[in-house]
Parts: structure tokens; sequence; C-alpha cells
């Protein structure tokens, strides 16, 4: 983290300067087999296609809320990190009747639909893949950003200060959470560039969106994000940490 670093945006920039090349985050679903390992140029990548997407098509900006209705996922964390982008507000779990936009998974597309705004879905199957039909109402995710331009700008300067992310009712600026993920790091034994976070825990809590994401990019290092770690064993888990070099684990 830079001096001048005072959103997660600004994070994940200074990410890209820093070490483009190195794996920021490593997704395991345990339901389905899947392993995704993005670097921080492939991840920072994602984050500007979905952030022209939200900006632009959506027509999202600074201050208006993005529920996200949505598990522990890299996509999850790309639309953080595109929220974060665009000075939108990431509310985690949030009601989507309250949302100018809803972005949905697969298991809440009824209770999305309340959203009187823009509504997006996501298949979250591997690779990103698309629904076999897309669902109605709402547009495929995986088949709007892969057209979206792969740098952006936000059309309005983002206010570190104002609103970033609501989750377990608590409200953040985007300077509060890239304070507090810094702050988090020692307590997760993040020691650096080089740490190598294993999480278990949910996106519903700011624990674990801290150990899941913004913790790990705060210092240089990389999370292994698992979803369903529990289907894996302690066996399992013990192999994963020895083959992904993890130095430290939460879960």
């Amino acid at each position: 983290m830079n001096a001048t670093d005072r959103t997660p945006a600004d994070l994940l920039r200074s990410a890209l300067a820093a070490d483009p090349g190195r794996p920021l985050v490593t997704f395991y679903d345990d339901a389905t087999g899947e392993r995704v390992e993005l670097s921080v140029a492939t991840f920072a990548n994602w984050v500007a296609k979905t952030a022209n997407l939200l900006q632009g098509d959506l027509a999202a900006g600074p201050g208006d809320r993005v529920a996200l209705l949505l598990p522990a996922h890299w996509q999850t964390a790309v639309w953080l990190l595109a929220c974060s982008s665009v000075g939108a507000i990431a509310d985690m779990a949030g009601d989507p009747a309250a949302a100018d936009v809803v972005v949905s998974g697969p298991d809440s597309l009824e209770a999305a639909r309340a959203c009187r705004g823009e509504r997006v879905a996501l298949a979250l199957r591997p690779l990103g893949g698309r629904f076999p039909t897309v669902p109605d109402g709402f547009a495929d995710y995986a088949v709007e950003v892969p057209s979206q331009g792969d740098r952006f700008a936000p059309f309005s300067p983002v206010d570190p200060d104002e609103p970033a992310l609501i989750v377990a009712g608590a409200e953040m600026s985007g300077a509060e959470v890239a304070e507090r993920a810094l702050g988090d790091a020692p307590g997760l034994d993040l020691t650096g560039p080089g740490s190598r976070l294993l999480s278990g825990l949910g996106f519903d809590t700011w624990e674990g969106l801290s150990a899941g994401l913004y913790a790990p990019l705060a210092v240089g290092g990389s999370v292994v994000l698992c979803r369903h770690l529990d289907e894996l064993g302690e066996e399992g888990i013990a192999k994963r940490i020895e083959s992904e070099r993890v130095t430290a684990t939460v879960r």
C-alpha cells in the first residue's frame, strides 16, 4: 500500500504497477472441482471491463447502490473492485428493492427481481461460462463483459471519503476499507509481498471480505479463496496448503 492509496481501486493500481504478473486471486470451488488463478494483470483487466459495463451500459456512478447477491467467488471480488473504480457503493447481500443495480448469482435471481433498476446475472460457472438460457429480465454478465474496454476512467472523480461498501449492516468509505484492510494484515499473518493467505470464509462479513480480498491486496500478497472448503477434508486442505505455498490460513 502506497501513501497515496485511498481506495481499494488505488490498491489495485499500485499492485499492478509493482508486479502485474504475480498471482492475486486463486479460486477453488470444492463442490465442482473448479480452480482459477488470476494474476494482478488479469484481475485488473476483468475489473476494468466490469467497471466499464457498470458505468456505461448500467449507468451507475458515484453514490449509486449496487446490491451484490453473490457468494465468495473470484467474480464477486471483481465486482467489488469495479464498484470502487466507479465510486458506486457495493452492498453485500443488500436489499435489491433499495438498489440502483443488482448483481445476482443463480441462486438469488427471484430475490433480485425486486430491483427496479438494472439487473445482471452471473452463472458462476467454471471459466466464467454463460447461462444456457439468459434469465428473463437480466443481462448475462458473461455475455456483456467481454466486449467492454480494457482500460477504465471514471466519468467523475471518486471521493475516498464517500460510502463505498456495506457489509453486515456496516457502511464504510473507500478510505476506511483501505485502512482497515492494511490494519487487519498483521492479525492474518500477512507480512507483505509473497504472503499467501488461504481463506474459507464467506463474503457476508467484513472479516471474510478482508481475508478474501482486501488485506492481501493491501500488502502485496495473494489469496487462495476457497468456496465449499468443508467438502475437502483436513487431509485435502493440508495438501492444498502445501501445493499452493500458503503462508497463512483463516477458515
